[in-house]
């Protein structure tokens, strides 16, 4: 299936890299080729896109600007130079955010994301399902939750880490991923906080695989990492860390 999308960068060398990198993925069909905020809106505002690749720090109406400014949002995935644009950016439910110089290949996960999600929210139409959480109660180690082949119970133990696709979620084990039709604000809620814990806008983990954690990653079992910011870093070693982390003296 074909995903239209545009791009939009002040930057003539950054728009003709950009347009490179996504000709070479045959499920994309670009639209247009916008050169600022203010061209991409008129275009926004007349056609159906699935998907927008924009820079953020553009004159007269920023990348950010014109996300607010929709009525009805296709996905963005931002490519900008300034990294401090991350958390606003996914504060505006940004699919995604990619630091200039975008590589093909940082550039293709994106867009896998983004089909994903597409697929995903054409599978259950406009209802979005809540997970099953008649189980969640103390003692419990495990629950159910829906995906789009029906019930599925997991251990609690079981999950890694969860990622957030918009609308859905994405749940990995192991040796498996697990998409849910449920938010991540949602799952925060219903899962227990003894063993999940918020370290990014993006990502939950469950603390028991915590192997290492750095300034900027948590690295989990099974090679897995994910960023967490500083906020969510300070809280997850107040809540679960800082307790247990062997003192050189005694009190």
């Amino acid at each position: 299936m074909m995903y239209s999308c545009i791009i939009i960068d002040d930057n003539e060398i950054e728009r003709d890299a950009i347009e490179m990198h996504l000709r070479k993925i045959p499920s994309l069909n670009i639209l247009a080729i916008c050169s600022n905020g203010i061209e991409a809106s008129q275009i926004l505002s007349t056609t159906p896109v699935d998907i927008v690749y924009s820079d953020i720090d553009m004159p007269e109406l920023s990348g950010m600007e014109l996300l607010k400014s929709l009525k009805k949002q296709p996905l963005f995935i931002f490519i900008t130079s300034f990294t401090e644009y991350a958390a606003e950016g996914f504060n505006l439910d940004a699919l995604d955010f990619i630091v200039k110089p975008a590589t093909f290949e940082r550039i293709f996960k994106a867009t896998n994301k983004a089909i994903e999600y597409l697929e995903l929210k054409k599978l259950v139409g406009k209802e979005v399902q809540q997970a099953d959480n008649s189980t969640n109660e103390d003692g419990d180690d495990h629950f159910f939750f829906r995906e789009t082949k029906g019930i599925t119970k997991l251990k609690y133990d079981d999950v890694i880490y969860i990622e957030s696709m918009g609308d859905f979620s994405k749940l990995f084990t192991r040796n498996d991923k697990h998409i849910v039709l449920v938010g991540l604000k949602n799952l925060e809620k219903q899962l227990p906080s003894k063993i999940f814990s918020r370290v990014h806008k993006q990502y939950i983990i469950n603390i028991n695989h915590i192997t290492t954690l750095t300034n900027h990653e948590v690295h989990l079992t099974h090679n897995f990492i994910v960023p967490i910011s500083a906020a969510n870093r300070q809280e997850l070693l107040e809540k679960s860390i800082d307790k247990k982390i062997l003192s050189r003296f005694l009190k």
